[in-house]
């Protein structure tokens, strides 16, 4: 049954579970371990080979528990169909393949994802494709790099390591012109707080172990495409071989029924530290573009329904010693690269070297932070006494 007319609360309670006529009430699909798939007759199975994308053939191309999640992601999104991977990164990579061939060209913007980045520099030329980073801020701008065999422009908003805010229906309106199509990493926002198909985003793309899984236990990629895309991107996926395991999508289904909840504290906790942050007078900036004045708030206040709990802080010029002091220190913060749990993270990246179009310009470090569950009170304090450790160690080396 259709639910896309519902609030898209009530849709994250409901998609992709049984219907009453599946037989007994159970609240969850169940997790279906499942390889080999056995048939009444062999019409059954020719049939179910001829239609292995739409219903039980061979456990690789889904069970019940994957297409479950599927019909839920796709709902969410209001896009056509979702497609479930054992990773984002897995995910970042069918995509690509599946929309490009040798001597097509990808523009990617300089910001990427870092791991999307070693794919497209390392993997892609392999196979005759040509990559050109450009500036995540450049916008319809972006048409001056636009080639004749340009097939993808890829975007990530914002950005994951230095949250540029792209203006994605800009350069979505560009792309077409030049029928190109635009894949999008909706990671950040997730689809509960950036509607990507009413922007002009033909495939989006999504680390599903962050925020849809939402308790870091579990590896997971998802993609939703819009009707023309939808079969490519699923044949590049059964010809790679990908498959998730049952009882990681079970994972995300359940998460899936809790995202707005966690996203709102998410975001209500992400505001009161950053606002904090913002006084500190050891911060040179902080870099969240739900807060008012950050660089692309104004793109985000116009796109985005909402924000998560990821964000940057540029330091004031610090050595690396006393960045460690404080951060070492952290009781209430893990140190982590992944993010999207219930949990608060901290990072210590250095963004700089990974940039090829742009220049990062800060001049001190940059941390970045997730924000979880807990109390924001008890979160500044912990951080009170992280910003105590740097002046320390920063007196004592001076």
């Amino acid at each position: 049954m259709k639910k896309n007319h519902l609030h898209l609360d009530t849709q994250l309670t409901h998609l992709g579970r049984p219907v009453k006529s599946d037989g007994p009430g159970v609240v969850n699909t169940p997790v279906y371990h499942a390889s080999t798939i056995t048939f009444p007759s062999i019409t059954a199975q020719e049939a179910a080979r001829r239609l292995r994308f739409d219903g039980m053939s061979y456990g690789r191309n889904g069970t019940p528990t994957t297409f479950a999640l599927e019909e839920a992601i796709a709902g969410i999104e209001g896009g056509y169909r979702g497609i479930v991977f054992p990773s984002g990164l897995a995910a970042i990579a069918a995509a690509l393949l599946a929309c490009l061939r040798t001597g097509d060209h990808v523009l990617v913007p300089d910001s990427v994802y870092g791991s999307a980045r070693k794919f497209c520099t390392n993997i892609l030329p392999r196979y005759g494709v040509e990559v050109t980073y450009y500036d995540p801020l450049i916008g319809a701008g972006v048409a001056a790099l636009l080639c004749k065999n340009t097939r993808v422009v890829y975007v990530e908003a914002p950005g994951s390591l230095t949250f540029e805010m792209q203006d994605i229906p800009a350069i979505a309106a560009v792309a077409h012109d030049h029928d190109a199509l635009v894949l999008m990493d909706n990671t950040w926002a997730t689809p509960y707080f950036f509607r990507s198909f009413d922007h002009g985003v033909d495939i989006s793309i999504h680390a599903a172990t962050k925020y849809i899984v939402g308790h870091s236990d579990a590896m997971l990629g998802l993609v939703v495409t819009i009707q023309e895309q939808y079969l490519k991107v699923r044949e590049m996926t059964a010809g790679l071989g990908y498959t998730a395991g049952p009882d990681d999508v079970y994972l995300a289904l359940r998460g899936l029924r809790t995202l707005g909840v966690r996203l709102a504290r998410h975001q209500h906790n992400a505001l009161v530290v950053a606002n904090w942050l913002r006084a500190r007078p050891e911060v040179a900036e902080v870099l969240y573009p739900a807060l008012p004045g950050a660089r692309g708030h104004d793109i985000w206040k116009r796109d985005f329904l909402g924000a998560s709990g990821l964000f940057g802080v540029i330091l004031k010029p610090h050595s690396n010693a006393a960045v460690e002091a404080m951060v070492d220190g952290l009781d209430l913060f893990s140190i982590g690269a992944s993010w999207g749990g219930f949990e608060s993270l901290v990072s210590f990246p250095d963004p700089g070297p990974l940039r090829t179009a742009t220049r990062w310009p800060a001049t001190g470090p940059l941390l970045r932070f997730h924000i979880g569950l807990e109390e924001p009170a008890d979160l500044i304090s912990d951080l009170k006494r992280g910003f105590a450790r740097l002046k320390q160690t920063a007196a004592a080396t001076a």
